[in-house]
């Protein structure tokens, strides 16, 4: 039997493309009021894989519109009610569901003190929605798998094209076109070499960097999820900080190396992992020889994120099912988390 989280994750490419249809004139008015009138800096409000989407789109407003952009501890307002200053800020709240406390409060709060206040959520008549100026809807449609996957590739969607919008960036415009396609094809991708080596794990570190880094942290949430392996994401310049110590003979590592200017050094510190013994799993581009997985590439690298969170999307439920754990219904978790 199909599981459900299969089913939405292979539907992500029709919600994008349904996605980008339903918001093309929403991002290009908020892009051109952005280049208009450019906050000071930038804020996101999110958890869990949503706030993994947020660091995607952190990356991409710093590296190419030089904007600071900060992942608001939210208990700075919810708990500690601290006097955030929240004039000339672009606060960016991102969610499945929209109903959680702890992302609705700070959004009021920031909207009231003056902040231009988006939220990129699946249900745009959530209350986040509505305590939010500008609604980006995520278009994912109905999501009833515990794991998130159609939803959290909507919100790097969303956020690619909200970057792209604003910077007026005509190549990444033109590339996102060709998502919807590129995403069927990453979904078909054949990653099942790795299904061996990660049946058998207890454990898992999972490395990127740059823009890779937001896919290794939810490829390390989704193995915690759907497969209760103990998985860590690490930026690989910061693996050789401490982390290297857990590193032994088989310890079984999986290194996003995504194209850009992160990517040679992920492929060198994945030589000295199986260097150092650890049982390396590469995922890499066609070109990249010594890969173990291949990566489908987008017609700009920043997008190749969004094509390899796909693909290890189908390999990760395969994984859950072959170790006899049901995907859509992780133990002691549910859909939608409300914390204050």
């Amino acid at each position: 039997m199909t599981s459900l989280m299969l089913k939405e994750a292979r539907a992500a490419a029709n919600a994008v493309a349904a996605q980008f249809t339903q918001n093309t004139a929403i991002y290009a008015e908020l892009g051109a009021k952005l280049r208009a009138q450019p906050p000071r800096s930038v804020v996101t409000i999110a958890r869990g894989s949503s706030d993994h989407a947020s660091a995607y789109f952190a990356y991409l407003v710093m590296a190419q519109l030089g904007k600071l952009v900060t992942s608001l501890p939210m208990s700075l307002i919810t708990l500690y009610r601290s006097p955030i200053e929240a004039a000339d800020v672009l606060a960016v709240a991102v969610s499945q569901s929209g109903q959680s406390p702890d992302l609705i409060g700070p959004m009021r709060y920031l909207r009231d003190g003056g902040a231009t206040t988006v939220a990129m959520v699946n249900d745009p008549a959530s209350p986040l929605a509505e305590a939010s100026e500008w609604v980006l809807p995520l278009v994912a449609g109905p999501e009833k798998s515990v794991a998130a996957t159609k939803s959290f590739i909507t919100s790097l969607t969303a956020s690619a094209a909200l970057v792209a919008h604003w910077a007026n960036d005509e190549p990444m415009l033109a590339a996102l076109k060709q998502l919807p396609e590129q995403l069927a094809l990453a979904s078909v991708q054949d990653w099942s070499t790795a299904f061996k080596i990660f049946c058998d794990a207890d454990r898992i570190m999972v490395l990127g960097r740059g823009w890779s880094h937001s896919i290794a942290m939810e490829a390390a949430l989704k193995f915690k999820e759907t497969c209760a392996i103990q998985a860590e994401a690490f930026s690989s310049a910061e693996v050789k900080h401490g982390p290297m110590a857990l590193v032994e003979e088989g310890y079984p590592i999986l290194i996003f190396a995504t194209r850009g200017p992160a990517q040679e050094g992920l492929i060198t510190t994945a030589q000295e992992m199986r260097a150092r013994g650890a049982r390396v799993i590469l995922a890499a581009p066609p070109d990249v020889a010594e890969r173990d997985l291949t990566l489908f590439t987008a017609d700009v690298p920043a997008l190749d994120p969004i094509l390899a969170i796909q693909s290890f999307y189908i390999m990760v439920e395969a994984v859950a099912r072959l170790r006899g754990f049901d995907p859509d219904t992780p133990r002691h978790l549910s859909k939608v988390t409300k914390t204050n």
